[in-house]
């Protein structure tokens, strides 16, 4: 979980400092953004319910994860989020967002964790979307992130979460080095959210991951986000140094949720 808020950090700078470099330094400015913000969410949802669901139980459990997404703005509410979620967010009253963007991929790493049956991790997925990214593109790519790190977890091999992912929606074939030439800053998730998960089967390692992803050029703290979640799943182990640099940086109602959520369903 930590992963995904390391990998969030680390990319925050490159996000409108766009880099192509993979070596990269990692800057003092780095800070969490919403995409930590609405793990530990996801996370507190689950901690306080962590029930299963029907498939037409999604819509009434939506509320739950709605009310920790609004729970957890206010907390945080300069975190960097879009424009539709802030106003989602700041009205009780607002209706579900049709979003495409990849707001939601980057958040359902405590349902791959907490669901181990892989139909009820797809509910719950669906459901954390709803409330703010109810559209069928940006539903695919929070389900494809799931499933990747739902298989890593249970010990599948790059090649299983490959064939997982093409044989279900995305085709992952392009190698980074051809993405890279001509990727840019785009939130859609169609267009990010592969790209992010060619960057952690790319890699040797936890970092290569991030980096990778930071890479691209494109929208650097989800992208390594997503890679860094999928990567601390699939390897197991995070360098310290890494830790070190960001565990600073992350606040405490944060970290105090997702340790909390972690001592439960840490595998």
């Amino acid at each position: 979980m930590f992963g995904a808020i390391y990998g969030d950090i680390i990319g925050s700078h490159y996000e409108i400092h766009c880099t192509k470099e993979y070596d990269f330094p990692f800057e003092a400015d780095s800070t969490f953004t919403d995409d930590s913000v609405l793990i530990a969410a996801v996370c507190k949802t689950i901690i306080d319910d962590p029930s299963e669901i029907g498939r037409f139980e999604v819509r009434k459990r939506s509320v739950e994860y709605a009310a920790r997404y609004r729970q957890f703005y206010s907390y945080f509410p300069n975190a960097g989020y879009g424009n539709m979620f802030s106003e989602w967010a700041r009205n009780p009253a607002a209706k579900p967002n049709k979003s495409y963007a990849n707001g939601a991929a980057m958040r359902v790493f405590p349902i791959a964790y907490a669901y181990e049956d892989f139909d009820q991790m797809m509910l719950q997925v669906k459901a954390s979307c709803y409330p703010t990214h109810n559209s069928r593109e940006a539903i695919i790519g929070a389900q494809e992130v799931a499933a990747a790190v739902r298989i890593a977890l249970e010990g599948g091999t790059k090649e299983d979460i490959k064939d997982y992912i093409e044989d279900d929606f995305y085709d992952l074939s392009t190698p980074l080095s051809v993405i890279r030439e001509n990727h840019v800053f785009d939130s859609r998730a169609s267009y990010s959210v592969p790209p992010a998960i060619i960057a952690f089967l790319e890699s040797h390692d936890y970092e290569s991951a991030v980096r990778n992803a930071v890479s691209l050029g494109g929208d650097a703290d989800t992208q390594a986000c997503i890679a860094g979640g999928i990567a601390e799943a699939f390897y197991r182990e995070i360098p310290d140094s890494i830790v070190k640099f960001c565990e600073r940086k992350i606040d405490v109602t944060i970290k105090r949720t997702v340790r909390e959520f972690m001592d439960k369903y840490g595998r």
